[in-house]
């Protein structure tokens, strides 16, 4: 069974994407970035901010499909600079506290939006 997920207060896909599918029970985000919800707009923060906004934006979506965190098993981290590795660490180290999922990070060319960072998730809907 394939269902589309969808949150009214998470960021609006910004193209023909869905921000998540649930497959038997899996959730599928698709990248976020660290677009405020309430202005649509890319946060111009910094590397800590813009990675906080993200974890925000997944949380809400994660919660619409009836799930959190602690149940993620598999993220991937998009960086448009690989040296804020560790700084992206501590933030993303907040939403997972104990047994964190699996993850790559990567450093990429460029990001939408001419954002810092992306993340996407894979969680079980129990």
């Amino acid at each position: 069974m394939r269902t589309v997920i969808h949150s009214n207060k998470a960021p609006k896909a910004v193209g023909p994407y869905s921000q998540a599918i649930n497959a038997n029970n899996l959730i599928f985000t698709s990248g976020q970035l660290a677009i405020d919800p309430d202005s649509g707009s890319l946060l111009k923060g910094d590397i800590r901010e813009q990675t906080k906004q993200v974890m925000e934006n997944l949380k809400l979506i994660l919660a619409t499909a009836g799930t959190d965190f602690s149940k993620v098993v598999k993220t991937t981290i998009y960086l448009k600079n690989i040296d804020d590795f560790s700084k992206v660490n501590e933030v993303y180290g907040r939403y997972f506290s104990d047994a964190p999922p699996a993850r790559s990070t990567f450093q990429v060319a460029g990001l939408p939006l001419g954002a810092m960072i992306e993340i996407d998730i894979i969680a079980m809907v129990e």
